[in-house]
């Protein structure tokens, strides 16, 4: 044979051996890297649901828009080969000129410069955004003049309010997800669950007829409708920093809750920010919720847990003249009142309506330590209301087992133990609810993407005292906002009391740990007040809060905060145009003047 021909016989052997390989062996793999080539899984994104005040009044909700995309190696690329091979083709460079002029007139001012898209469009990057959040019926412009543009869906969330409420409602980040707040907690409800599809492409990029398959659609999110009053709140925010303000304080915060259901009506702290501005611009300090996130100790408004267990358990009533030294003595530790005095013959109303400490101290020895401590526990303190925002302080108190000698001396009074704005207000709202507590909620219902409502199930209320024992308290507790012209029989918040309603509440005044000697400062005080109104039939529960202020909370001299429960309480009875309430009887606080 000669070597030509056996030169032949080895390629056509080489051939047969290649083509039994691609045909038999091969074949299966080759078929599957073909279909994975032209096979396209699509995401169908759910649509956020939106988050609405008890009102349906939007707080937070998503709206469609678009990201424009582009792939500046492959379509620079593909440019100068479409060029290469006609002349007539556009110029690669002038098209991206083109490209970025024209987005930057359709996007405006504030979208991106010219010079930052064709920064972007000469990149060497595989893939970039030209611009987010842009117009669906923009892009669409931008795409049908200039196909090597792409526009991906981009569900944009809206907060119409801006920093309204945006403590609870939080905010989501750039993948859509939350964040903070609600929106963080309530995700899995809010988000939905994304659909998708799987369909063929031919060698041309186009979508294969009739390869539609293995369709999910999306489920969109469920909305959540809160308890908040988006005008309340408005109002309290607005109220809140102003308070700051005039008062010098380090912060403030404030919770309105509905007297009878203990929804949370309006949650308003100092510090905010609006979601709306997207994470770059948020600044991590605001974006706390210290109304249920920062305990603080209350001072003399704890001294409700004292009178509720003095009357519950008999050991007093409200006319009672105590003989009141000007200190007391207790396990040691010598306790004063805030002013001087001989022994003054104070009422069991007038104790509360002055805020005697001695007085407090002599009622909560009757009471006993054991049946104190049990008081404590039914008011909620020391646990999480299960309010269900995220990061919620349960705030500090001693177990029983952690007692000391002078612990009895300082729980009473409102030292030695914590609580959040949120606590504090919720253990005026079992007073004016006829001594049951009801645990605060924010959420009031679901809503499913079809309009069906679930209302969020009502939590079980708490039994702390007798609604006798809750009506007196009220009655006591007005002497508070009593003013005198003499000054003997005033109480030591006058100015939360409003013209033609009854009001009860109580002022604190809590002394602030200094952590330089790690003991209570006599300088820096946190100033709070708690109360409702009307209290000859409660709609409302107001709580505040100030950090450190240097003046009342509307300017004026003293540190109180009783001015700001003044403005929000009469904003609210105002507005909702409750009946005003019967002529406040006149309090005797001292006897025998």
């Amino acid at each position: 044979m000669s070597i030509g021909k056996g030169t032949l016989l080895i390629a056509l052997g080489v051939v047969a051996v290649q083509l039994l390989y691609v045909q038999s062996i091969a074949a299966p793999g080759l078929s599957a890297q073909a279909a994975s080539q032209r096979t396209t899984k699509e995401t169908e994104s759910a649509v956020r649901g939106p988050i609405t005040d008890r009102n349906g009044n939007r707080l937070a909700f998503t709206i469609t828009a678009k990201a424009l995309t582009f792939q500046p190696v492959r379509v620079r690329q593909q440019l100068a080969e479409a060029r290469k091979a006609d002349p007539s083709a556009p110029d690669p460079d002038q098209r991206i000129k083109d490209i970025a002029e024209f987005v930057h007139n359709k996007l405006g001012p504030t979208g991106p410069k010219t010079e930052e898209l064709l920064e972007k469009l000469r990149s060497d990057k595989p893939f970039v955004y030209l611009a987010r959040n842009v117009d669906p019926r923009i892009a669409n412009e931008v795409t049908a003049k200039f196909s090597q543009v792409g526009a991906e869906r981009q569900d944009l969330r809206e907060y119409p309010g801006g920093a309204l409420a945006a403590n609870v409602v939080g905010a989501t980040g750039w993948d859509g997800r939350g964040k903070i707040g609600l929106e963080s907690s309530l995700d899995s409800v809010l988000a939905g669950t994304d659909g998708s599809r799987t369909y063929d492409r031919g060698s041309d990029g186009a979508v294969i007829p009739g390869s539609y398959r293995d369709q999910e659609p999306a489920v969109n999110g469920h909305g959540v409708e809160l308890t908040l009053d988006e005008d309340l709140q408005y109002f309290v925010q607005q109220q809140v920093q102003q308070a700051k303000q005039a008062s010098g304080a380090a912060s403030a915060s404030a919770v309105v809750l509905d007297a009878k259901t203990g929804q949370v009506l309006a949650m308003a702290n100092d510090n905010t920010f609006n979601p709306a501005l997207g994470p770059a611009n948020w600044a991590s300090a605001d974006m706390s919720n210290p109304s249920i996130t920062e305990p603080f100790e209350p001072g003399s408004v704890n001294k409700i847990v004292t009178a509720a267990a003095a009357i519950e358990y008999g050991v007093t009533n409200a006319d009672e003249v105590l003989q009141v030294p000007g200190s007391i003595r207790m396990s040691g530790v010598t306790v004063n009142d805030a002013w001087t005095h001989d022994v003054a013959p104070y009422t069991t109303t007038g104790v509360f309506g002055k805020s005697s400490n001695v007085g407090t101290l002599m009622l909560a020895q009757r009471v006993g330590e054991d049946r104190f401590a049990d008081m404590i526990d039914r008011f909620g303190l020391g646990k999480n209301t299960g309010i269900g925002l995220p990061g919620e302080s349960p705030g500090q108190v001693p177990t029983r087992a952690e007692w000391s000698g002078g612990t009895f001396a300082n729980l009473p009074i409102g030292q030695g133990l914590s609580m959040t704005t949120l606590q504090m207000t919720g253990m005026y709202q079992a007073i004016a609810n006829d001594g049951l507590r009801i645990p605060p909620r924010i959420v009031k219902a679901r809503v499913a993407p079809d309009g069906t409502r679930s209302e969020e199930l009502q939590p079980d209320g708490v039994r702390v005292v007798s609604p006798q024992t809750a009506q007196t308290l009220r009655t006591i507790f007005q002497s508070t906002v009593q003013k005198d012209p003499m000054g003997v029989q005033s109480g030591t918040g006058a100015p939360a009391a409003i013209e033609g309603y009854q009001v009860a509440g109580k002022t604190g005044t809590a002394q602030k740990v200094d952590p330089a000697c790690r003991c209570y400062s006599t300088s820096s005080y946190y100033i709070t007040f708690a109360g409702m109104a009307p209290a000859d039939n409660p709609r409302y529960v107001i709580g505040m809060m100030l950090d450190a202020p240097v003046r009342s909370s509307d300017g004026s001299g003293g540190q109180s905060a009783a001015p700001l429960f003044h403005t929000i309480a009469s904003w609210a009875l105002q507005r909702d145009r409750v009946p005003p309430s019967p002529e406040p009887k006149q309090f005797v606080l001292e006897a025998g003047l």
